[in-house]
């Protein structure tokens, strides 16, 4: 008697303990979590950007990319290379002399010529025109002055000062390495390559 006795005090003890805990995490407020068990532990605190943050020496909390890191859009390409390392030229004179030495990874395929010319029409028609003499839609307005024939004056120009000036930009062109992957600058070269010869 005693042992059941004991028995039915603990389980009533039991069930009025689970009772106020599940009544203390009970609100009026339909948008309250109630009481939480080391809320930390799951609702980690969020930095605003370029707030402060006391974690580091320089107190930033926005972080710069690690050196030598190569960011998620350069990473190759359905298993090409060609977009795996960063461009090694920086934007200088000398530099942009120094490209013409610089091959394209890509051969010299229809393949390659064929996929440059869907990139063409969209990226570059508009100013260099069908057939790369200058007269795009956006020259004809008059507003601007119309870049250089392909078959003309850039008809000897190499392709790795194309590639140059396509990634930093040359004259009143912009650059184009943020709407373009490597891979997609070096088959857009092979069709020009194509409209040179002309």
């Amino acid at each position: 008697m005693n042992k059941t006795f004991n028995f039915n005090l603990v389980t009533l003890t039991m069930a009025v303990l689970a009772g106020l805990v599940a009544m203390s995490s009970c609100t009026k407020n339909p948008l309250s979590p109630g009481v939480e068990y080391m809320p930390d532990m799951y609702r980690s605190p969020s930095y605003e950007t370029y707030s402060v943050n006391a974690m580091f020496s320089d107190s930033l909390s926005a972080r710069q990319p690690v050196a030598g890191t190569i960011t998620q859009g350069e990473w190759p390409h359905q298993g090409s290379l060609i977009n795996a390392l960063p461009y090694h030229r920086v934007n200088t004179i000398e530099e942009y002399a120094a490209a013409a030495a610089d091959k394209s990874p890509l051969d010299s395929s229809a393949a390659h010529a064929e996929q440059g010319k869907v990139i063409f029409e969209k990226m570059c028609i508009h100013c260099h025109g069908v057939a790369g003499a200058g007269d795009g839609t956006l020259i004809a307005t008059g507003k601007f002055p119309p870049p250089p024939a392909y078959n003309s004056t850039l008809k000897s120009l190499e392709e790795g000062k194309m590639f140059f000036s396509i990634t930093y930009g040359k004259n009143l062109m912009g650059a184009h390495a943020s709407q373009l992957t490597k891979e997609e600058r070096w088959k857009v070269i092979r069709y020009v390559q194509q409209l040179q010869n002309i």
